[in-house]
């Protein structure tokens, strides 16, 4: 049991039958009355954010998250399929869970599977990740006179701001915490 005076980033609670993590939070002590702990959570099943006000003394029940290591093998109608690098057992998620990292992630790469008591509910991608440049406009060789980024399209179809110089063809790294360029990979 967690109270909510002792709530912190990335705490993860089960609140009235679902599970938050822990997004923000504030100790507000007014001048008159008692004191309350505004929080940001965010369901960990839908992804909703919400803001509420906590009693410092109520407590919640603490969630444990199991994180295990896969590697993403293929996809198959609709389904996509994650083995296990211990038991080498194949785990089948479907598009809505593992939609956000797809943008980043190819065949072969591991990427960390998260549940709640047994259910998965969301893949990540690594923070870092070297891909190909699938589409992108020729770049200006000596075009240093200004700052720019272009739109460019990654190996996975996902889209990125790139610097002008990288050409088609190259790879580059990504993080995929914010989907922002990093460097060129020789």
């Amino acid at each position: 049991m967690v109270s909510a005076g002792d709530f912190r980033k990335g705490v993860t609670v089960e609140i009235e039958g679902k599970v938050y993590v822990i997004v923000d939070f504030q100790h507000v002590k007014p001048g008159k009355g008692a004191a309350f702990v505004r929080a940001k959570i965010k369901n960990v099943m839908t992804g909703q954010v919400l803001e509420q006000t906590f009693n410092p003394s109520d407590k919640y029940e603490n969630a444990h998250i199991e994180r295990k290591e896969m590697q993403y093998s293929y996809n198959d109608d609709g389904l996509y399929y994650f083995m296990d690098m211990e038991t080498f057992d194949m785990l089948p998620l479907n598009y809505d869970i593992v939609s956000e990292a797809l943008k980043y992630i190819k065949e072969e790469m591991t990427v960390t599977v998260q549940s709640y008591k047994g259910v998965p509910f969301s893949v990540e991608p690594p923070n870092f990740v070297e891909l190909v440049i699938a589409e992108t406009e020729p770049g200006i060789q000596g075009d240093t006179s200004k700052a720019g980024n272009k739109p460019a399209k990654l190996e996975t179809g996902c889209p990125i701001q790139v610097p002008l110089f990288i050409n088609q063809g190259e790879k580059i790294r990504v993080d995929t915490r914010t989907g922002t360029y990093m460097e060129r990979v020789k």
